[in-house]
């Protein structure tokens, strides 16, 4: 009995347990200047250096903010001061053939390189602003979106 119990116990600690995609970091904050913040849930949470970023995240910098973001694919976004920008979507299984990063600018200054998933899948990286979607199809690009209140 001693045996099949250590046994049913071994199978459960090294089964794979699933994992909700929106519990795995999708990047982490790879530098921070001025005030920032990552809204999660509705909960503002501050931005810091090693900070992890979800999908779904909303990040936004204030007037004297900038933060340089690394997902999981190599991908590096910058943004700029007063910036706001959600991470909609991000699949990165290439052995799977998953593979999307879908953000929505709402306002300010993004910069990006594509990592992987921009490598393997240009059609697959996009960007929504308030007016256009941009589809990226190089690996460098960045864009500005002014507030409509100015």
């Amino acid at each position: 009995m001693k045996k099949l119990l250590g046994f049913i116990t071994a199978v459960l600690l090294l089964a794979p347990f699933p994992v909700n995609a929106l519990d795995t970091p999708v990047a982490s904050i790879k530098t921070v200047h001025g005030t920032n913040t990552i809204i999660r849930a509705t909960l503002p949470v501050e931005a810091n250096k090693g900070s992890k970023v979800f999908q779904g995240d909303i990040l936004k910098t204030g007037s004297d903010g900038s933060l340089a973001i690394v997902f999981r694919d190599d991908t590096l976004l910058s943004l700029g001061p007063n910036s706001e920008i959600a991470i909609t979507e991000f699949l990165f299984s290439p052995a799977e053939g998953k593979l999307s990063f879908l953000t929505r600018i709402v306002r300010g200054t993004a910069a990006c390189v594509t990592g992987i998933i921009g490598k393997l899948s240009p059609q697959s990286v996009r960007f929504e602003t308030p007016v256009a979607n941009i589809g990226i199809r190089g690996t460098k690009f960045a864009v500005m979106v002014e507030n409509p209140d100015d």
